[in-house]
């Protein structure tokens, strides 16, 4: 048996936190495959069921984040299994939103849940980490991850879910590469493309130049012919000038 944990709180004031994107997760699982109705068990929401050839508990801890782990344990040595036959999905302040990676062991980066998961079951579980970015300043965090997705972020958010769902059988045949670049393709698909700045408005054209060459020979027949007065005073001291009519 492999155990499937999604991390969040439980209630509907929580239900589309940032802090609840396993519990999303875990219910697309639920939604898309065969499992049986949720129950109440080992301080939590589980639910028994088969994907592909292998036999599946999902697992919802109703202890609130900082305690996932005691609910965990309990199922763990109910079916006498070890931290390697658990797959935690969870929220990672450390990677860009919509942004995916899965790995198995390490540190918990400062993430209350999974604090809790290691002092109960150990470190050696795989993590599925979806990312949710960083408010910016440590002080910020605990009223970021406790606000729910913007509405900009949500297509990614079900994108994250149903690509999960679809694609879970890959966790379970350890090919996490693959489903990795699953999740990573299915949320940048989802993320909106960026709009290309207005036009600026055209300059006004300058007007024509003239080149270097053309300057140098100094003004055309036609414009010195355009220049020169016909008629009055100046007219007549020209003609006596050039000896011609104008």
């Amino acid at each position: 048996m492999h155990l499937i944990v999604g991390l969040g709180n439980p209630g509907a004031s929580y239900a589309r936190n940032r802090h609840n994107i396993g519990f999303m997760a875990v219910d697309d699982i639920h939604e898309r495959h065969e499992f049986s109705p949720w129950r109440s068990r080992f301080s939590a929401q589980v639910s028994e069921g088969r994907i592909g050839s292998s036999k599946v508990l999902l697992v919802k801890p109703e202890t609130y984040m900082n305690l996932s782990g005691q609910a965990v344990g309990e199922a763990l040595r109910f079916f006498k299994l070890n931290a390697a036959d658990v797959s935690v999905i969870h929220d990672e302040l450390d990677l860009e939103p919509g942004r995916c990676r899965i790995k198995r062991g390490g540190g918990h980066g400062g993430h209350n849940g999974l604090k809790s998961l290691d002092a109960h079951i150990g470190k050696d579980y795989r993590r599925i980490r979806a990312g949710i970015g960083h408010p910016g300043h440590k002080d910020l965090v605990s009223g970021y991850v406790l606000k729910d997705f913007p509405k900009a972020e949500e297509p990614w958010v079900d994108a994250f879910c149903d690509a999960l769902a679809r694609d879970v059988e890959l966790l379970l045949d350890d090919k996490d590469s693959d489903l990795n670049s699953r999740l990573n393709e299915a949320t940048r698909a989802a993320q909106p493309q960026a709009k290309p700045a207005p036009d600026a408005k055209p300059a006004k054209k300058p007007g024509k130049a003239q080149s270097h060459i053309r300057q140098a020979r100094g003004p055309t027949a036609k414009q010195v012919q355009a220049n020169v007065p016909t008629k009055g005073p100046m007219a007549d001291m020209l003609r006596k000038l050039l000896g011609k009519d104008q």
